[in-house]
């Protein structure tokens, strides 16, 4: 039995919070750079030069990527060959948040209760998901999840009738009826199949997956490859002013499911795509 201090765990979020709120990922970088190349539009190639220069200015100022900085979201696999000490995991993970988001100065969005709309003040709690795994490491990811693309998300529960064209029409509609307000270009995550719980998980999930690989069962990967091309296809285009670049990419994770259901969920990211991973 390997043990691990909460405080480590605390301590590699942090990290992760810090990075991810200032640095845009390489390969976030590099897809803004090829749509910027490719876009026809030229109000496309204006916002997506000016998303660049911010992201670098983001960079070498320390300045936050976005003033929403963010819903603090929490994935945690924790090998069952693994003893945490030092105090209690929940606690720990909310005490990174509260740090980070305090001594960042980043900004506060979580309130306490969703009608009297009071701040917490610290930015928790945070949305906290642990999955036992085989082996004896702890598995850290992050992803800071702004409200305006969170808000535009959506959980359909079709009937097996539908297919993978009411799958395909479902994804694109949920994106040309967003339009501006999840600030494309866009990730894409997509969950299908499961039941009605976990395909909004899986699609949440599936957007921690390295920007633009493809999902590993060929069925899905062909089916991010169509949903890519049609949502690209939209015309809503960066920030919803037209263009060619409505999505970076799309993430498919698909689960088994009942007989009688065919649940689909999208849950969409915006350009500031802001994620972390640590293996304890």
């Amino acid at each position: 039995m390997r043990k691990i201090s909460v405080r480590s765990i605390e301590d590699a979020l942090f990290d992760c919070i810090r990075q991810s709120s200032f640095d845009l990922g390489p390969r976030e970088l590099d897809a803004l750079r090829r749509a910027r190349d490719s876009e026809t539009s030229d109000t496309g190639k204006n916002i997506l030069d000016q998303l660049l220069r911010n992201a670098d200015i983001a960079r070498t100022e320390r300045r936050p990527l976005c003033q929403d900085t963010g819903l603090a979201v929490v994935f945690l696999d924790l090998g069952q060959e693994v003893a945490l000490v030092d105090g209690d995991l929940t606690a720990a993970v909310n005490s990174a948040v509260a740090r980070a988001y305090t001594e960042l100065h980043l900004r506060l969005s979580v309130v306490a209760h969703p009608l009297d709309r009071r701040n917490t003040g610290d930015n928790t709690p945070a949305i906290l998901h642990v999955r036992i795994v085989p082996g004896d490491r702890v598995r850290l990811r992050f992803a800071a999840k702004g409200g305006g693309a969170e808000n535009m998300s959506r959980l359909a529960m079709l009937t097996p009738s539908a297919g993978r064209a009411g799958v395909v029409d479902f994804v694109v509609r949920t994106v040309r009826e967003s339009l501006a307000n999840p600030c494309p270009p866009l990730v894409v995550g997509v969950g299908l199949g499961g039941n009605f719980e976990t395909v909004a998980l899986a699609a949440k999930e599936a957007l921690l997956r390295p920007l633009g690989e493809p999902a590993l069962d060929e069925r899905d990967a062909a089916l991010e490859r169509e949903l890519l091309a049609a949502l690209n296809s939209t015309g809503v285009g960066p920030m919803g002013l037209g263009g060619r670049t409505t999505a970076l990419a799309v993430h498919v994770a698909s689960r088994p499911c009942h007989i009688a259901a065919l649940p689909v969920a999208v849950n969409l990211d915006c350009h500031s795509h802001r994620h972390g991973e640590v293996l304890i």
